[in-house]
């Protein structure tokens, strides 16, 4: 019996979990499709959207390598710290096209939930590969593995929801104003006319 044993329950429900998520996401993209795309949108897409998906991807992964019949941890280990070499390299790709999209200019909250604890999960995959060979550390390692999956799972699901309110709250407004404005305009036009 290996370390990972204990953990199938886990994998399972973060695992579902993530993959619910993302179906969620892709729902949530299609019906705010029919507004109309602004200039600079896939640089924003590429810096905002797609990054929870592979973030909540990378959670459905996780589930599945470690909820996969190893015959021991070090195979498991070197999958999920190749995972997390990519993830640090992607997240570097993430703050650069943050820093250069246009459409919408990143706060603090931005670059804490879609740079920084993206990347501390998947420093954390990463350096818990590296200690896992001392199986001494394989319980540790493997609560260091289950918090990375946890953390980009929750990262992700306050990006997606972020996202949404965005779009729904802001740019929603932003495609009504002209409308209020024309018809505030045909209003005053109207009355003007009867008098």
């Amino acid at each position: 019996m290996t370390a990972l044993a204990g953990w199938e329950n886990f994998y399972v429900i973060v695992g579902s979990s993530a993959g619910a998520l993302i179906g969620s996401s892709s729902w949530a993209l299609t019906l705010i499709s029919e507004m109309p795309i602004r200039r600079g949108v896939t640089q924003a897409s590429a810096a905002f959207s797609t990054p929870t998906i592979v973030h909540f991807g990378t959670v459905l992964l996780l589930s599945a390598v470690l909820t996969a019949p190893w015959h021991g941890i070090t195979g498991a280990a070197v999958a999920w710290g190749l995972v997390g070499l990519v993830g640090i390299v992607y997240t570097f790709a993430v703050a650069r096209h943050m820093r250069t999209q246009t459409v919408y200019h990143p706060v603090f909250e931005d670059w804490l939930c879609h740079v920084l604890l993206p990347m501390a999960a998947y420093v954390a995959l990463a350096a818990s590969a590296w200690a896992t060979p001392s199986h001494a550390n394989a319980r540790e390692t493997l609560f260091g593995v289950g918090s990375a999956a946890l953390l980009l799972l929750f990262s992700g699901i306050h990006n997606a929801w972020d996202a949404v309110t965005y779009h729904v709250f802001n740019r929603k407004s932003e495609l009504q104003e002209p409308e209020n404005c024309r018809r505030e305009q045909t209003t005053t036009a109207d009355s003007a006319d009867l008098r």
